[in-house]
């Protein structure tokens, strides 16, 4: 039934009996009833909170606004999230190049949100409805909450609160805060008034006092206009604005913009297990609204249709990741009940054949870990649990994620339940055997190796520079060898033939030529030839993203290189395609220029013994006549405010 769906139109609020609405929500992703999708989850709370709530899936921005008109202004607010990607990591390639398609939009079209959706929204709304208060959240909200880098526009931002005119922005998962802000609303509280709630930003006057919380600290980070004239101070900044994301007891943050000050609350502590299986436990009918069936299918959907994600946040603290900036540090699991209700929720799916295609999570292996003793977590500010070495506190028994995969595996209707999220493998090779068999490394590994890889097992070193592994906070490249060794083991025990595939990042911060070789060499040894290899794109609320703009670590405040050219990222990124013939004679001279002699001999001779060298001369490949690129598509004009 239709009403089984949030209504999208005037029509099926009607056909609820429904008159006017207590919150719309604005959404850059069309509209898929799905734990997965972001405005679904938002949607199911606000119903269960017991208010009249729309949403307006990628409403139409360059015509007359109608859309935005249709389901008239609501009682409470407007919710507005630009989708489950930041929609100019959506648009445009590592490159700045404009992609030509959208996985949250029927038959992955493009071209149905603007660049920078959630401040376009926010400014259709402001100028319709002034009088209607305008909540900001999702990723794009979340990662540009206080002075930024925007790697499109190349330039510092200040909070998104600025250029959006929102009244309040709710960051990382957005649960906690939404269920307060409703019971506080109902309560008859004013909207204007919502200053204390945690994990929400707000923008206020300079001179205005903060608004009182005998249990907060408030920290103030230097201004917008300081990190403008400074960069250094930029990256100063930064130090401190991921350290208070990742506490579970923050200070409050506040930041100078111009006249005003904007102020940032510390967020929630971890979500419960009851919390996060309320959230996955609301009646979602897992699937896109109806209205689509004629449009084509949502690639989005289509690829986490029959997938279950079993916990939230990643302790890993990548330096180039903005996962726990957005979910936390701190992993918040489901229990096993509700995974496996869901398991049982996919297998009614009428198209279900029998394969659930990932059981995982942001990282695939860090269900149920948490500290030990939980008082020195509280106390915490490393931004990684497992960098440079793994926390005593911290607790990694996989034996709880090996009962969920077998319990969901043995379902009746399940032929085969796999796993394509990517694994840490650096959770997986002990130092000593006692770790090993404590933590049950071994076991997992098996039983992921030889019955949840369907033929291929992702895994992501990233680099294999000691150097520039440790700008991005992960383990030594020894490691890989060591996981790779326990792969090949346990499928020749099983008797299967499956790949590991190692994912690696060019122009990364600290990443140099030298080190791209070197890259070329380890992995060409390996046997690897890789074909899926990243560039990397700078985003906003990452270690990595500060270096890449200011030039300086936001932890030592020295001075690092980075490929900023777009000649000298693309010339790190050929090194991942070694092997091709168009390379060949741009390898030879560089590695001849930089005096590397050793990488020359080891990348450019033949792979099987007795075979001569590569050509010592390789002839550039002809350039083919010029074609004229028509996709379909013209470029957007959107791209500033």
């Amino acid at each position: 039934m239709l009403n089984d769906w949030l209504p999208t139109t005037k029509k099926e609020v009607e056909d609820r009996g429904w008159g006017d609405l207590d919150v719309i929500l604005i959404s850059g992703d069309a509209y898929v009833d799905h734990p997965a999708f972001g405005h679904a989850v938002i949607g199911r709370i606000i119903e269960s909170e017991g208010l009249k709530v729309a949403i307006l899936p990628q409403p139409n921005w360059q015509d007359d606004l109608r859309d935005f008109k249709k389901l008239g202004k609501p009682r409470l607010f407007f919710g507005i999230s630009s989708g489950c990607m930041d929609p100019m990591v959506n648009h445009y390639t590592a490159a700045n190049r404009i992609r030509s398609t959208d996985a949250y939009t029927p038959n992955g079209q493009a071209g149905f949100r603007p660049d920078y959706a959630a401040v376009v929204y926010s400014r259709i709304l402001k100028k319709l409805y002034p009088d209607v208060p305008v909540v900001l959240g999702g990723i794009e909200a979340s990662l540009r909450r206080v002075t930024h880098y925007d790697y499109w526009s190349n330039k510092l931002r200040p909070s998104i609160l600025v250029d959006s005119g929102a009244d309040l922005l709710v960051y990382g998962m957005g649960e906690q805060p939404l269920r307060s802000m409703i019971r506080l609303l109902r309560k008859g509280v004013p909207f204007s008034s919502l200053k204390t709630i945690p994990q929400t930003s707000f923008l206020q006057a300079n001179c205005e006092p903060l608004p009182k919380n005998k249990k907060w600290e408030t920290f103030d980070l230097a201004s917008h206009a300081a990190c403008l004239k400074d960069k250094k101070t930029f990256a100063r900044n930064f130090k401190y604005i991921e350290q208070e994301s990742n506490k579970q007891f923050a200070r409050r943050l506040t930041q100078s913009v111009g006249e005003k000050m904007a102020v940032i609350n510390p967020p929630f502590q971890t979500m419960t297990e009851k919390e996060i299986d309320a959230s996955f436990d609301l009646p979602y009918t897992r699937e896109p609204h109806p209205k689509y069936l004629k449009r084509g299918p949502i690639p989005a959907f289509e690829m986490i249709k029959f997938s279950v994600n079993l916990h939230r946040g990643c302790f890993g603290g990548c330096s180039f990741c903005t996962i726990s900036a957005h979910q936390g540090k701190m992993i918040a699991s489901r229990s096993k009940a509700s995974i496996m209700q869901e398991v049982e929720q996919i297998t009614q799916m009428p198209d279900f054949k029998g394969y659930i295609s990932d059981l995982g999570g942001p990282s695939a292996n860090m269900y149920k870990m948490q500290g030990k003793d939980q008082s020195i977590c509280d106390k915490c500010v490393s931004p990684s649990c497992i960098y440079p070495t793994t926390c005593y506190n911290l607790k990694t028994d996989h034996a709880p994620l090996i009962d969920i995969y077998k319990s969901a595996a043995a379902h009746p209707k399940v032929k085969k339940a796999f796993v394509t999220s990517g694994v840490r493998y650096d959770l997986l090779v002990a130092k000593e055997p006692d770790d090993e068999k404590q933590n049950n490394y071994d076991a997992y590994s098996q039983q992921l190796i030889k019955h949840h890889v369907s033929g291929r097992l992702k895994v992501a070193p990233e680099h294999t520079s000691d150097a520039v592994l440790k700008i991005m906070r992960k383990p030594s490249f020894k490691l890989f060898y060591d996981f790779k060794s326990k792969f090949e083991r346990f499928c020749k025990e099983a008797g299967l033939k499956q790949q590991l595939i190692p994912y690696f990042i060019s122009g990364h911060p600290g990443s140099n030529l030298e080190d791209m070789a070197s890259l070329a060499c380890e992995t060409k040894e390996l046997g690897f030839r890789l074909e899926q290899a990243q560039g990397f794109t700078p985003t906003p609320m990452t270690v990595a993203t500060v270096i890449y703009y200011s030039g300086y670590h936001p932890y030592t405040l020295k001075k690092m290189y980075t490929a900023r050219t777009a000649k000298e990222k693309q010339e790190q990124n050929r090194f991942f395609f070694w092997y091709k013939k168009e390379n060949l004679h741009w390898i030879r001279e560089t590695l001849v220029r930089l005096n590397r002699n050793d990488f020359l001999n080891k990348l450019l001779s033949r792979d099987k013994p007795g075979e001569q060298p590569l050509a010592h001369k390789v002839e550039k490949p002809k350039r083919p006549p010029f074609k004229k690129k028509n996709s379909g598509n013209k470029r957007r004009k959107d791209r500033g405010f």
